[in-house]
């Protein structure tokens, strides 16, 4: 097996806490009230905003677009702001929700106020491009939305076969220590066979003896090194943590010959697909954890955001019995095949012109694993986000059966676009966990009004 030596892991570790730089804020020149707070409305009622300059005056000329599941446009319209009769209905952009569904605004400058013509490029926005363009998103009756494709009649055994197979693969779990400086903690860095594959991560306990909840932390999309002083800190809580990495490679490793679109490898052939071998290096990542003596036999928490939190609902869904509550934020992977039934479809991103990949993308959607989850879940979705849908994370929340409890951000794109206004979904997971670590249940809130 593959060790590591102590200092090339601190140089890692020194490269992985380099200050980013901060973003320089956007322009906003315009600013939108919805009708409802909280974003959510019921059948029948009038879905609106009204529409005020913002912090900067206004400088474009812009339209607007409503588009049912950011996909069937259902209204167009004209903004002006230009008059400052903000009484007018052209101040205000609404719809009547007639269905179960997410409405999408897109509001796009298409000219310069002092003039007709085009401009070659705009500025501003709210959805983190700087490049003028604006959005706001609403929810109708969101817990009706339904399944826009059958789940597969040999859905169940397909997996269950694979991890018939996995639990013939001895685990040989090598563990190699790697120094932190959180105190009172013990770090190691971990590999495991897989079926197919190896799993590889970072492993943290309390220096102490001692039964301790655990904590799965399943990885974001993109390659990249881990960061092992963030499973050392949720020790140092009081978590017996486990931090995944998604590839097959050693989680210090920042690139490990992966390829950057490992995405689309084997996307038509389930037994190909990359998202295979991955979902079974957590479900081995599991298995691993339910072997060691220091885990508390009760509680079992999964985490992630976006391919981390489909990873995370995949695996609750895959073993249901040994998981407590699944917390994540802006999943991706759910309703993969939504483009070809009048919804926007995300990441990862299936190309819905193949009826291979529609097929075979199935296999792999949180949505189909999402009827078998007992655990409790919340999750965090983005009413303007592009890359997890909140069509989709609604789609898979209403087929569990057990108790969630969905976090609404009605002004956030996908988190690494709009961080800022992401903050509620870190910050409730991090609630919760605080309950958990200390024996607590999780009572989730349901949906609030």
């Amino acid at each position: 097996m593959i060790r590591i030596q102590a200092s090339v892991l601190l140089t890692l570790l020194s490269a992985g806490l380099t200050c980013v730089a901060q973003r320089t804020p956007i322009e906003q020149q315009l600013t939108f009230t919805p009708y409802h707070v909280s974003g959510i409305y019921e059948l029948g009622q009038t879905v609106g905003w009204t529409v005020t300059p913002g912090p900067v005056a206004p400088t474009y000329r812009y339209k607007w677009t409503i588009r049912r599941n950011n996909a069937v446009v259902l209204k167009e319209g004209k903004l002006d702001l230009a008059s400052g009769d903000l009484a007018s209905s052209n101040a205000k952009i609404e719809i009547v929700g007639d269905q179960p569904e997410m409405i999408y605004v897109a509001i796009e400058p298409y000219a310069a106020l002092d003039t007709p013509a085009s401009a070659t490029t705009y500025i501003g926005g709210n959805t983190g491009r700087n490049n003028g363009l604006y959005a706001v998103g609403a929810a109708v009756a969101p817990e009706k939305i339904g399944l826009s494709t059958p789940r597969p009649a040999d859905f169940d055994s397909f997996w269950a076969g694979k991890l018939n197979a996995q639990e013939k693969v001895p685990i040989n779990p090598v563990l190699t220590p790697v120094p932190t400086d959180v105190a009172g903690v013990e770090l190691n860095m971990f590999v495991l066979d897989a079926l197919g594959s190896h799993t590889h991560g970072y492993v943290a306990k309390p220096a102490r003896e001692g039964k301790f909840p655990a904590l799965i932390q399943l990885q974001y999309a993109g390659v990249y090194a881990l960061n092992p002083h963030a499973a050392a800190q949720h020790a140092a809580e009081g978590w017996l943590a486990i931090n995944v990495d998604s590839h097959d490679k050693l989680p210090s490793d920042p690139s490990g010959n992966i390829p950057k679109n490992y995405q689309t490898i084997g996307n038509t052939d389930r037994e190909k697909s990359y998202f295979l071998n991955m979902y079974l290096r957590d479900s081995r990542a599991l298995d691993y954890l339910l072997t060691r003596p220091d885990w508390d036999g009760r509680t079992i928490v999964l985490t992630g955001g976006s391919m981390g939190g489909q990873q995370s609902l995949a695996l609750a869904g895959l073993r249901p019995e040994k998981i407590t509550a699944a917390l994540v934020c802006v999943p991706a992977g759910a309703d993969t095949n939504a483009d070809l039934h009048g919804r926007k479809a995300g990441y990862p991103n299936w190309p819905s012109d193949n009826a291979e990949a529609m097929k075979t993308a199935l296999y792999f959607d949180t949505v189909n694993f999402a009827p078998h989850i007992h655990a409790a879940v919340m999750a965090g979705m983005g009413f303007i986000d592009t890359t997890s849908p909140p069509a989709g994370i609604w789609t898979a929340l209403n087929q569990i059966p057990g108790p969630k409890e969905p976090l609404p951000m009605i002004e956030s794109e996908h988190d690494n676009l709009t961080p800022q206004k992401g903050r509620a979904c870190p910050a409730r997971t991090g609630e919760i966990l605080g309950v958990l670590v200390k024996g607590g249940e999780f009572k989730p809130n349901g949906l609030q009004p």
